[in-house]
């Protein structure tokens, strides 16, 4: 049985001698014809009248060679001016560098004076107090801060938890709630001085701060204020008093045990000791709010 021929699949092919980019023929005209054709126009005329390209007369040519010189002489007049500022901008910066190291100097000798002024008014002070009033004097200016002091007492150091010291993960310093922090606040120092007071100390410091009847514990953001002046932690209270008695007395106060909730609760790490020899300065500052005249007669007035 014969069959009809097979005829070959019928297939697109391109029309001969068509360009192989005609399906891009915007991108090929774009590159063919960078130029507009107005400005080609315009390029040929100037060339062909002799308007183009570098001058061609002795005075075009001189004008340009000016504005050359005229150029390189502004730069270099600059640049020489800028050569010869460099000096007197170095030296004016030594001579306010040396301003600065002077009036620095001048500061710290007239702080310097103003705690030499400071110490001699408290000795006066206290010299004052021990030649009018003998032994009561002296203990008023022990009980007043006004007077360095050294005996047996209780030493109880105070920290922030382990976590808020070392700012880990859950970083205690970052939250604002108390309940949430492991931070020693300023409420806190209060409630301890406080409860050494009342369980017997004669005189407290916190950091080598001495305390007064008028000291005040307070809180600027984190840090803690003892007199307007920053404590860093560990705070370390020194008490002087009878040691062990003083120390029981104060663990069992309610103001130790608010310490020692603390420390379960909140992780603040405290330590406490009884010594037998604190040394404790006298307050920076002591100042005379009262007075009153001697009721003593040194005789009959006259009229």
């Amino acid at each position: 049985m014969c069959g009809m021929p097979q005829q070959p699949p019928v297939r697109s092919t391109p029309a001969l001698g068509s360009r192989p980019d005609a399906s891009m023929s915007l991108l090929t005209n774009v590159m063919d014809h960078s130029l507009d054709e107005g400005y080609a126009e315009a390029a040929a005329r100037k060339r062909a009248e002799g308007s183009g390209g570098m001058p061609r007369t002795v005075r075009a040519k001189l004008g340009l060679a000016a504005g050359l010189v005229l150029a390189a002489l502004v730069v270099t007049v600059g640049g020489v001016q800028a050569r010869v500022a460099a000096p007197a901008v170095a030296k004016e910066r030594e001579e306010l560098i040396d301003r600065i190291d002077h009036e620095t100097e001048a500061a710290d000798k007239l702080e310097g004076d103003v705690d030499e002024l400071r110490d001699d008014v408290s000795a006066r002070q206290r010299e004052a107090l021990r030649d009018s009033g003998g032994g009561q004097a002296v203990l008023a200016g022990m009980l007043a801060g006004a007077v360095g002091v050294h005996g047996p007492g209780v030493k109880l150091v105070v920290d922030d938890a382990e976590e808020a010291s070392s700012g880990g993960g859950s970083n205690p310093r970052e939250t604002t709630g108390f309940s949430d922090t492991g931070r020693v606040r300023d409420r806190d120092m209060q409630r301890v001085v406080n409860g050494l007071w009342a369980s017997g100390a004669e005189a407290v410091s916190i950091n080598g701060q001495r305390l007064t009847a008028l000291s005040a514990i307070r809180a600027a953001g984190d840090a803690i204020l003892v007199d307007n002046r920053p404590l860093v932690p560990p705070y370390t209270v020194l008490a002087v008093g009878d040691g062990k008695n003083l120390s029981s007395a104060f663990q069992d106060s309610s103001d130790g045990l608010y310490l020692s909730a603390l420390q379960e609760n909140f992780g603040i790490r405290t330590a406490i000791s009884v010594e037998s020899d604190l040394k404790l300065p006298a307050a920076p500052s002591v100042i005379v709010r009262t007075a009153q005249p001697s009721t003593e007669k040194t005789g009959k007035g006259t009229s």
